[in-house]
């Protein structure tokens, strides 16, 4: 059974999310602030978070970053902020996955599924090489010459999810909902942005890559 941490300070919100959540086979706990949902993570660490962002004691980003730490736990953020800046920050901060309220039920137990799946693939331990750099996948590190990349939460889900498709085109759709969710399928922009740090970052020229691909107009490849 996956276990749920369910952080909100609305009463009503946590028993109505306790309820459903437990209706539909998830264990559950809840938390009213930051620090609690912090400290309930750790003691019993859950198989995803549900985070508000308004909380009383820390910011929800904050909650993020903390957690991001010392775990790679799934987490889904559930706000009332609708601005693109509150979503971006929260999905670099190391979110996986955003809904706004009010938000339909379905919708949330089908991004549940999906953060469950994505979070017991069976690849974990991979290890991927090319001339220029290593993909830990297991350990979620980046090496090029010897020595640890650092790599935002958003540019590390983005890369991944190439690297786990070895010369496989993803669209530019697919990558966006991989990594930033369904929502954002038409912010060909957001790839744009990132891809081009991740080039800086990676490819030893970078005018002309040679593991970051694009195929303009359709999307991106990686070639070991």
């Amino acid at each position: 059974m996956s276990a749920v941490l369910v952080v909100d300070d609305d009463p009503y919100l946590l028993r109505a999310l306790r309820i459903t959540l437990q209706a539909h086979g998830y264990e559950v706990s809840t938390a009213e602030d930051g620090r609690s949902a912090l400290l309930q993570a750790r003691q019993g660490p859950p198989s995803v978070v549900i985070l508000d962002l308004g909380l009383p004691d820390l910011d929800g980003t904050a909650v993020i970053r903390e957690l991001r730490g010392w775990s790679s736990v799934p987490v889904l953020v559930l706000s009332a902020r609708h601005g693109s800046e509150d979503k971006v920050q929260a999905l670099d901060a190391g979110a996986d996955d955003y809904i706004t309220k009010p938000f339909g039920l379905d919708e949330l137990l089908a991004r549940l599924r999906a953060l469950l799946r994505r979070s017991i693939e069976p690849d974990h331990q991979a290890v991927v090489s090319t001339e220029n750099f290593t993909v830990d996948l297991g350990k979620r590190r980046v090496i090029r010459d010897g020595q640890d990349v650092r790599l935002t939460p958003t540019e590390w889900n983005m890369l991944q999810v190439l690297v786990r498709n070895p010369e496989k085109l993803i669209t530019q759709q697919q990558l966006l909902s991989e990594v930033w969710g369904p929502a954002y399928a038409k912010e060909t922009n957001y790839l744009r942005v990132y891809m081009a740090q991740l080039r800086r970052k990676l490819e030893p020229d970078t005018a002309n890559p040679r593991h970051l691909l694009t195929e303009a107009g359709i999307g991106y490849r990686f070639m070991p």
